[in-house]
């Protein structure tokens, strides 16, 4: 824990993969090589003025979101990172509450890392900092849409969002405002002394998500963007037993209210048949009568992690090949398990599948999501899905034939300095015309027990 009186550094995490970002920005930040096993970080003491790391967990609701994040924080405490747990929704007074136990940590912070710049918590929180380096790490492509509106100089707003603004949005308008000044390099809110070094604040971006398109104006405002590459993740684990499966990777659309819950089962199922998929994967904000239908209408085994998938994936098993829609993990999962012989292939999101109520940046965005995604085999939507014979799929947009992960020998994330071409290699088994056979998989040889829960066995 920082000593009182020194500024560190206070990261602001939500969910799992927030505070996995925060992991692998702190393993980048420290500049050492990877480890060939998990050692503490250095003491407060010896560590470099800013970089005594504190980790706020802004804890949510979500039992299972709560779960992840629990874990995460283990492997962080691992490292030597003091993670301190806060109720911040505990009840009505809770966010009172939480905001004063941290305002004097706030106010001598020598550098903010944040995973949602979208979060009101977090945005209140930035209003309270008079730090001088701000960092963004991912929040998953929400990153996306926060890179692009920053660059554009417009109000940040998230991408599913619908309609005009409500009251509690007018009330906190002013917060936002200050909050997004934080995001900007320039003098501190409020600030108006010392030379002009000393009145400016610094802003990072640290990011696996392709965020070239804005990265130039990024850089015109003073912004510094850096590709997160997972290094920690495959420095600490791995690399994974692969099983002769297929993987299908769930998604949160449904519940976010963008993708009709008929059609995403349709989806689904037309994707365990064409790909001979044996695991689904679920994500943690999927509700369990929605998870019980899928195991009822595909007959796939349910896995419900306890660690982000990209943590998963590399400690094993995993399937040879790894579907999903348009998710983050299209972009994580190639560079968590570079190195390896596992394809990653993304399936689109057809128009017909939206609800009536799904945002109009829904299609758009969904498709940017895909069309961005590099070292990855792209499909159709499931209704069409084509055959996986190479000999009959046409071009993909991440490059001349379906891929592999990139090696670990040269692992690259995207960013705004470093482009990644495309497929590395053949595709790996399990992608093949014909559907295979259904593996057989017991419940004790998935992850769980390393690192996940199942529920729902496969319907017989």
């Amino acid at each position: 824990m920082p000593r009182r009186g020194q500024g560190g550094t206070l990261a602001f995490v939500e969910s799992p993969v927030q505070l996995l970002n925060v992991l692998e920005w702190a393993h980048q930040d420290a500049g050492s090589p990877p480890p060939a096993a998990p050692t503490p970080a250095p003491a407060p003491e010896e560590a470099g003025d800013g970089f005594r790391l504190t980790v706020v967990v802004l804890s949510p609701r979500d039992p299972m979101t709560r779960g992840q994040l629990r874990r995460v924080a283990e492997l962080a405490r691992d490292e030597g990172i003091a993670v301190r747990w806060e109720e911040a929704r505990g009840g009505p007074a809770a966010p009172l509450k939480t905001v004063g136990s941290l305002a004097g940590e706030l106010r001598r912070a020598r550098r903010v890392v944040v995973g949602d710049p979208f979060s009101r918590y977090v945005q209140l929180m930035l209003t309270l900092t008079a730090a001088r380096g701000v960092v963004v790490v991912d929040d998953g492509t929400a990153t996306m849409e926060f890179v692009s509106q920053l660059a554009q100089g417009e109000r940040l707003v998230r991408w599913h969002r619908k309609g005009a603004r409500g009251a509690q949005d007018v009330l906190f308008a002013p917060f936002a405002r200050r909050a997004r000044s934080r995001l900007t390099p320039g003098p501190p809110a409020g600030g108006d002394g010392g030379s002009a070094q000393e009145a400016r604040h610094s802003v990072e971006i640290f990011s696996s998500m392709p965020v070239d398109a804005s990265a130039g104006r990024l850089r015109e405002t003073g912004v510094t963007v850096r590709a997160n590459d997972f290094a920690w993740t495959r420095s600490r684990f791995g690399p994974p037993r692969l099983t002769r499966g297929t993987d299908l990777v769930g998604t949160s659309l449904v519940e976010t209210g963008v993708v009709d819950l008929e059609r995403y089962l349709e989806g689904v199922a037309e994707l365990a048949r064409e790909h001979g998929a044996a695991r689904y994967f679920a994500h943690r904000r999927e509700s369990g009568e929605k998870l019980a239908r899928v195991a009822a209408v595909t007959g796939l085994e349910i896995v419900r992690p306890d660690l982000p998938l990209e943590l998963v994936a590399r400690r094993g098993p995993i399937g040879r090949t790894i579907l999903s829609f348009p998710s983050t993990v299209v972009h994580t999962l190639p560079l968590a398990l570079a190195g390896t012989p596992v394809t990653v292939a993304v399936c689109d999101v057809d128009r017909t599948w939206l609800t009536a109520g799904a945002s109009p940046r829904a299609e758009g965005f969904l498709s940017g999501v895909t069309g961005s995604a590099r070292h990855v085999r792209r499909l159709g939507p499931a209704a069409s899905a084509p055959s996986a014979d190479p000999s009959e799929s046409g071009p993909s947009d991440s490059g001349p034939s379906d891929s592999a992960a990139p090696s670990a020998s040269a692992p690259s994330a995207p960013s705004a300095s470093s482009s990644v071409s495309g497929g590395h290699g053949e595709s790996a088994p399990g992608g093949g015309a014909r559907t295979p056979p259904r593996p057989a998989v017991s419940p004790g040889a998935g992850p769980a027990g390393r690192a996940s829960a199942q529920l729902y066995p496969p319907a017989n």
